[in-house]
């Protein structure tokens, strides 16, 4: 029944029923086809990170997942991932450029061009967000795609023959292009790591995301042992009540401090300076040949924009 929806839906933007709207400014998307843990918030970020290289302006426009608040707003950096969303607001402190969320991606891009100017937008999870048009299309996946299935019993939102939309596929977690078909389409390949710094001695891991077993494996892939771990669902907005179980753990366990990600850190909010000694470990994502990259998606957007 699922699938039927998402069939009958891609179908109306396909056959040009439904046409999306379209900013003045270029749009790139990036997303994927599963519920998340394809790492497409470090994706954004490294985008970001080479664009502002470039010089090239750019803004990012997400829809804000998780948060209490309504409507347009602009992400304030100091502010709470209840207003904004957890990774809206690690991007804004990580890129420090303008992030919009809002439930209508299009009403979000028009209200940066009105204040910002047009400028090239970053369409975070985009891939399902069909009502807005897009310039370029990026879609990470990860070897548990391949062989998932899709909602409710798996994690997959679209089949893999969705992937026919997209510009470029990018390969994550190790993912083999034998997996995927990817006939006519850019293929490309990032590196994923972690930046464990000043860690506690065998601390307590937890978090809220979606494949936490690959945190952990990460850090005991860089000799960090836990003495316990506690784990939440994916964008786990933290209260006092998870506060005491975490320092019961911490004593329990005899544990030295406590380790999380960045965006744990982020939902944390208040609760933050509760946990000491705490440790937030940075993803680090790596694109191979991101100059050609970066060349190559650049040059596809100006050439399509001559042609329209």
């Amino acid at each position: 029944m699922y699938g039927s929806v998402v069939a009958g839906r891609n179908a109306i933007y396909d056959h040009r029923i439904l046409r999306p709207r379209r900013l003045e400014g270029p749009v790139i998307s990036v997303g994927n086809l599963s519920t998340g843990g394809s790492g497409k918030t470090p994706f954004v970020i490294l985008l970001g990170e080479m664009l502002k290289a470039r010089g090239v302006k750019f803004d990012v426009l997400s829809r804000g997942y998780g948060r209490r608040s309504r409507g347009v707003l602009l992400v304030d950096p100091g502010g709470l991932a209840e207003q904004f969303g957890d990774e809206p607001l690690l991007i804004a402190r990580k890129l420090q450029v303008p992030v919009v969320v809002g439930e209508d991606r299009y009403a979000a891009g028009r209200f940066v061009e009105s204040n910002f100017g047009a400028q090239l937008h970053l369409l975070d999870d985009g891939f399902q967000h069909r009502r807005l048009a897009r310039d370029f299309d990026i879609v990470l996946v990860t070897p548990q795609d391949a062989s998932d299935h899709l909602l409710p019993f798996g994690r997959l939102r679209e089949p893999m023959d969705s992937l026919r939309r997209a510009d470029a596929v990018v390969l994550a977690s190790g993912a083999s292009a034998d997996l995927f078909p990817l006939d006519g389409k850019l293929v490309w390949r990032v590196r994923r790591g972690i930046v464990p710094q000043d860690v506690p001695p065998q601390p307590v891991i937890f978090c809220g995301i979606a494949r936490p077993q690959s945190f952990v494996l990460q850090l005991r892939a860089a000799n960090i042992e836990p003495a316990a771990e506690a784990f939440y669902r994916d964008h786990h907005p933290y209260t006092e009540q998870d506060i005491r179980e975490l320092l019961a753990l911490k004593q329990k366990s005899e544990a030295g401090g406590f380790v999380t990600t960045e965006k744990d850190a982020i939902n944390l909010g208040f609760h933050f300076s509760s946990l000491r000694p705490l440790c937030v470990v940075p993803v680090r994502m790596d694109l191979v040949e991101s100059a050609k990259v970066l060349d190559t998606m650049l040059r596809t957007i100006a050439e399509r924009k001559c042609q329209s």
